[in-house]
């Protein structure tokens, strides 16, 4: 039976989508293939169509039939990392001369890809809001091959409707590429709502619990997929094995991990929407967020991802960071664990003095799935009075 008539329900996917029991022993969970090669049955004699591990391996292939599964799509692939990942998303899409829509507030290092490689290879870019549409419109020119969204947006939890923007790069012949890391396909499906290429960490939400570094691609037609799977196995930025056996081990609790993730963090925003120092709150769950009402239209849940402004600036803002006890002062989010930190100094320095400049004043938070009282007491007294 394929793993698409499994079920339709997305828990029993994420358990057991790619994860057919080993016919040899009857293990229920997938080997870890650590091999490099392959015997082949005769010259040409390809025994299950392996015959080197950057091509294909089995550990990787459980791994990304289980991303397509999530995700709703024809072909998923698994990466070294998420930037892995856009690297060969990239060189498959455009050519010298082309041009991109990328959002205002993406990224640090999505950015620094397009601002300081992409662009020596002849690749135009330019930046535009994507929570409005008519301004990813404007921004499109006759050589637009693809319009790249964030939803929600790191670090500003921007919101943008994939529906509508997907009919924008579709009028005019250029492909929509979601990057899904902060809501996963649990809580959003964007290949569903007209997007073409889903772009994953693997680190983040999927892995779960900061011991693994993974990206991921997942495509809505088969043929781009198979595209991507010549230039994935030319360039050879591919997840080992090991790797992709704890993505998957992670894919399996995505729900109950999200579920837990989202209302812990909608209790610390609304803790923080009334605390004397901080100035504003960016959740999408908060009712006065200006993308509530689409986020809540093509979301599950909100998710796990907060920031928020602090009083007294960048110092201010640093302060809080090194204050806390419960969450971890680290890069990186989507683990367990909560985490907090500066993005105009850490994630996102690449992004200084450019269009996509974060504000001084802005802490980011991965709120993890620990006591949630914990987490309120922790930041009330970094926060102090």
């Amino acid at each position: 039976m394929s793993d698409r008539h499994i079920s339709q329900h997305f828990e029993t996917l994420a358990i057991h989508a790619g994860n057919t029991a080993d016919p040899l022993t009857g293990a229920v969970v997938p080997p870890i293939y650590q091999v490099s090669t392959y015997k082949q049955d005769g010259v040409g004699g390809l025994r299950g169509g392996y015959e080197y591990s950057r091509s294909a391996n089995p550990t990787r292939t459980a791994l990304e039939e289980n991303l397509a599964a999530l995700e709703g799509g024809r072909r998923g692939l698994a990466f070294a990392s998420g930037l892995a990942a856009e690297d060969c998303l990239l060189r498959t899409l455009l050519a010298p001369g082309d041009h991109v829509v990328i959002p205002n507030d993406a990224y640090g290092g999505t950015f620094r890809l397009f601002a300081k490689v992409v662009a020596r290879w002849g690749v135009e870019w330019s930046v535009a809001d994507t929570s409005d549409p008519a301004a990813v419109r404007a921004a499109l020119t006759p050589k637009t091959k693809a319009v790249w969204v964030e939803t929600p947006s790191n670090p500003l939890l921007g919101i943008t409707d994939i529906a509508a923007v997907a009919q924008v790069a579709r009028d005019a012949g250029a492909r929509l590429v979601v990057d899904n890391t902060f809501a996963t396909p649990y809580l959003q499906q964007p290949l569903l709502l007209g997007a073409d290429v889903v772009v994953h960490s693997l680190t983040k939400y999927m892995g779960g619990h900061s011991d693994v570094v993974g990206g991921a691609l997942i495509t809505a037609d088969a043929e781009l997929g198979e595209e991507l799977a010549f230039h994935q196995n030319a360039m050879g930025a591919v997840a080992g094995p090991f790797d992709s056996w704890l993505v998957l081990r992670g894919t399996k609790t995505l729900p109950v991990r999200m579920d837990r993730h989202s209302e812990n963090a909608t209790r610390v925003a609304d803790m923080l929407t009334r605390h004397p120092r901080v100035t504003s709150v960016l959740y999408p769950g908060l009712p006065d967020h200006p993308g509530h009402e689409v986020a809540a239209k093509q979301m599950r849940a909100f998710g796990g991802m907060v920031s928020f402004r602090v009083k007294g600036g960048e110092e201010a803002a640093v302060e809080v960071c090194n204050r806390t006890g419960v969450f971890t002062l680290g890069e990186s989010l989507g683990g367990v664990e909560s985490l907090i930190e500066h993005p105009g100094r850490m994630t996102h320095a690449s992004v200084a003095g450019s269009a996509l400049e974060v504000p001084g004043d802005l802490v980011r938070l991965s709120v993890g799935i620990e006591n949630v009282d914990d987490l309120l007491d922790d930041l009330q007294q970094a926060l102090g009075k």
